[in-house]
């Protein structure tokens, strides 16, 4: 047997996820005996016990954990192949992930410059979270993005590097370090009254007593509101309001930008806005 069906591996995620076939059972909108039945012949079909179930519960076995990490990659590229597809069959439009607060000037060269091309397909640009470029660009929410290194990793996908830029923090305008010409990474981490701010990556936050961030809007309220500091590319300076402040780091390594892609694409229209990208 050399193939599953996504509905096997939805309802085998569904129980490696909540290890438990009542609350599996719920989160699918389905009777927990036709599950566990599915489960079970799944296990028949592939020669190998994927849950040990006891009175404690359930628990994955060392294959059954290699099937939930294998099976959500195929799920998500299931999914991302309906998502593209469908986006082809209607009309020609792409796309773009950018993480919200970067790089606009770039982003309007980029938009301006592609639209003036012939035949330029629509393009729609979709804000997202700092690590969430990635997630995008693999479950087919996204055709392209913008990603910084070396914040965003570009393993399995086609990039082409844009723009390198130092590093600066945005703080409080009238804190006492905003007046600094330079400061390092060193001294922004550890001010008392005015901790990192923390974005999710991979859904989930570090450890420390910044807030937790959600959006540029929360962000730019909270650095106002002297309640945060935060990091990023020198082209954040274009959405500063006057309540902040933009401090050099002087030992925070270079950001570049890059143009991103899924390595096996094939669209011609993603093609032709990449090479305009590559000539900005």
């Amino acid at each position: 047997m050399d193939t599953l069906e996504t509905r096997e591996l939805r309802y085998f995620i569904a129980v490696a996820d909540e290890l438990h076939f009542g609350r599996a059972a719920e989160r699918l909108g389905i009777a927990q005996p036709p599950l566990s039945r599915a489960i079970q012949q799944l296990e028949r079909r592939l020669g190998v016990t994927l849950l040990e179930r006891n009175r404690r519960g359930v628990s994955l076995t060392g294959a059954g954990e290699i099937l939930r990490q294998e099976g959500r990659v195929a799920l998500d590229a299931t999914a991302a192949a309906v998502r593209r597809t469908r986006r082809a069959g209607a009309r020609d439009r792409l796309v773009l992930a950018v993480k919200a607060g970067a790089f606009h000037e770039l982003l309007n060269k980029l938009l301006d410059a592609y639209a003036a091309e012939p035949g330029a397909a629509e393009i729609e640009v979709l804000p997202s979270g700092t690590c969430e470029q990635e997630e995008m660009l693999r479950d087919g929410r996204a055709d392209v993005a913008l990603m910084h290194t070396p914040f965003n990793s570009l393993t399995g996908f086609d990039s082409v590097a844009l723009m390198t830029e130092p590093q600066v923090a945005i703080l409080p305008a009238r804190h006492r370090l905003a007046k600094r010409k330079t400061l390092s990474l060193t001294e922004i981490a550890d001010v008392p009254d005015l901790p990192l701010a923390r974005w999710a990556g991979n859904g989930t936050y570090r450890p420390g007593p910044g807030p937790e961030i959600h959006d540029q809007t929360q962000l730019a309220q909270l650095i106002a509101l002297g309640r945060t500091v935060a990091v990023f590319p020198e082209s954040a300076r274009t959405w500063l309001w006057e309540e902040h402040a933009a401090v050099p780091l002087s030992d925070a390594p270079p950001v570049t930008t890059h143009i991103v892609w899924p390595a096996h694409s094939r669209s011609r229209v993603l093609a032709e806005l990449v090479r305009t990208a590559s000539r900005l």
